[in-house]
């Protein structure tokens, strides 16, 4: 029996990762007189490995390390005029508008009509706010968790809190390792919608060898899947 539907934000719903690569792109720029843009992306990355539990996810993670991978990479002399370049750059994705991706708008009303939907995002509590505030999918949806990390435990949570639990539930989103992998462990149905664009950090393998795993072409295609669960199931 499935009653509850969660969607992913980011390059789920709406454009996300291509922001943030524009930006990296601004930052290599910025530094190109320092390093090389293969190495300035390594310093880059392990920078925001090493600060995701101290920053979490957003782009105020992103841009302080960002700051950090500038003072590394320049041995402490970097410009304060550079400094102030990535802080406006970080300034300008917090406010860019949002982009909806395609079917996102109609897949989430069509599936609210039947199911609970909610929205089940991480990163940054203002900024994710902002975006949803902006997309106009907001009064869509049943409900909105914002978590600092998606885990197992936090999905049952969620499913436990908006719904009838997590084996009653699908999770739908880009992300392999944060939307799928962790709802499936906890029991949910897990749908894998791909965007051209992932950062590094979000990488996994497909869990093909689950059966309540299932891959989809587009947000487009998820009330077909959502009826042949629901025919499967008699429900």
């Amino acid at each position: 029996m499935l009653t509850t539907i969660g969607f992913d934000a980011d390059d789920t719903l709406w454009q996300n990762e291509s922001f943030f690569r524009l930006t990296q792109d601004r930052f290599t720029n910025l530094l190109a007189d320092y390093a090389e843009a293969d190495a300035l992306h390594d310093q880059l990355i392990a920078a925001e490995r090493r600060n995701l539990g101290h920053y979490g996810f957003g782009v105020k993670g992103f841009t302080l390390s960002m700051i950090e991978t500038a003072i590394e990479i320049t041995e402490g002399r970097v410009p304060s005029l550079v400094i102030a370049e990535i802080m406006a750059a970080g300034r300008e994705m917090l406010e860019h508008p949002i982009e909806l991706l395609p079917h996102a708008y109609a897949t989430v009303k069509a599936l609210a009509a039947s199911h609970r939907v909610v929205l089940i995002t991480k990163g940054d509590l203002l900024d994710q706010e902002r975006k949803l505030a902006q997309s106009g999918l907001g009064d869509l949806f049943h409900a909105v968790e914002i978590v600092s990390d998606k885990t197992a435990k936090a999905y049952s949570a969620i499913f436990a809190r908006h719904g009838t639990g997590a084996d009653q539930a699908l999770m739908v989103g880009n992300s392999l390792k944060s939307d799928v992998i962790p709802a499936l462990a906890a029991g949910a149905y897990g749908v894998h919608i791909p965007h051209g664009l992932t950062w590094a950090l979000e990488h996994a393998d497909a869990p093909t060898g689950e059966h309540r795993f299932h891959h989809l072409n587009h947000l487009g295609e998820l009330p077909d899947l959502v009826e042949i669960l629901r025919e499967t199931h008699n429900v």
